[in-house]
């Protein structure tokens, strides 16, 4: 009876603002097969992906777009000082793991922005992978070329 009274407690305590010992919020985010890491604290609006800056780690404005969406919709670009570590995939999948990390850190910083982030999909997993190569087929779905003759 008490295991089950300690466990209720630790999940009413666990929910809402979790934050690290250095005061930084942690969001992970995936997309295809990138998995980014990300940690936002108060600051200036710093953006650091790999240890670069985001115009420099993103060169296409579609992924840099990407990144920013949570924070637009929140209009909190300037509040948060964010640094993520991301890898595999490649830049728009990365971008998109980015973008969901930040949205869950965002959401551990402050749970009023949940109803912004979820209806603008900000917080939901994109489960689109590529369909694996089939036997008998040139690709996934594409046959070999036909010859009648």
């Amino acid at each position: 009876m008490s295991d089950a009274v300690s466990i209720a407690a630790r999940k009413v305590q666990g929910s809402g603002r979790r934050k690290q010992a250095h005061g930084a919020y942690l969001g992970t985010g995936r997309r295809k097969t990138s998995v980014a890491r990300v940690r936002i604290k108060n600051g200036t609006g710093k953006i650091l992906i790999n240890d670069r800056d985001l115009g420099i780690y993103f060169t296409e404005i579609q992924d840099r777009e990407t990144v920013l969406a949570p924070l637009k919709s929140t209009n909190t670009v300037t509040g948060w000082d964010i640094f993520a570590r991301v890898e595999g995939g490649g830049h728009t999948g990365q971008a998109g793991a980015v973008r969901l990390g930040i949205a869950r850190a965002l959401l551990r910083a402050d749970t009023g922005y949940e109803a912004t982030l979820r209806d603008n999909g900000y917080l939901t997993r994109d489960a689109r992978e590529v369909e694996r190569k089939k036997p008998g087929r040139r690709k996934a779905r594409r046959s070999f070329q036909f010859s009648k003759r």
